[in-house]
């Protein structure tokens, strides 16, 4: 936090392909080797995971992604693009970020985090800051979550045995649900 030269300040931050790419991948191997691999050791996993790794988990996961995006903001405006493989990344990602958001039960958490992400885009916008290409790639990531949450519920907005089994206000069917309910029923 000390005085920073203009060619410093000039210089862009690269975007962070080893870092992403090994987090996706430690995500989806996590989450979803976990039901496959159900060797009895997993059960006392699962039980965290389900019981108390919601809370434990996502609010922590979430604030860092939040402090990490806090930081991928630059005065210069050649990083407003993202690199070949951030493209690449970005439906892996954000489909992970669906799954996390519509299995794990936590829509309210993720879209708090989402308008906290573009309120300060928007207010970083305003000091002449832009996001690089690590926070491009975040953004669009959760952006395309949204899409896709929205598409599920459009989708399963009608569905009587979800409603029900999913009453309220905010109605986000878990994947599992729809799975079990519709396609293993049918073998």
């Amino acid at each position: 936090h000390g005085s920073v030269s203009a060619d410093e300040a000039a210089r862009t931050a690269p975007f962070h392909l080893d870092l992403w790419f090994y987090f996706t991948l430690q995500n989806w191997v996590l989450d979803f080797g976990r039901p496959i691999a159900m060797i009895d050791s997993f059960e006392l996993l699962y039980y965290y995971d389900e019981y108390l790794g919601h809370c434990m988990w996502y609010i922590p996961f979430f604030l860092i992604l939040f402090m990490y995006f806090s930081g991928c903001f630059t005065a210069s405006k050649a990083e407003r693009w993202m690199p070949g493989p951030a493209l690449l990344l970005v439906a892996p990602s954000g489909l992970y970020y669906w799954y996390l958001v519509t299995e794990g039960q936590i829509f309210i958490l993720f879209i708090f985090t989402f308008f906290a992400m573009l309120a300060l885009v928007l207010h970083q916008k305003r000091k002449r800051l832009f996001l690089d290409s690590n926070g491009l790639f975040l953004f669009s990531s959760f952006t395309l979550t949204l899409l896709l949450v929205a598409l599920w519920v459009a989708w399963l907005w009608n569905d009587p045995v979800l409603r029900k089994k999913y009453p309220g206000v905010i109605y986000v069917p878990e994947p599992w649900a729809f799975y079990t309910l519709h396609v293993s029923s049918r073998h």
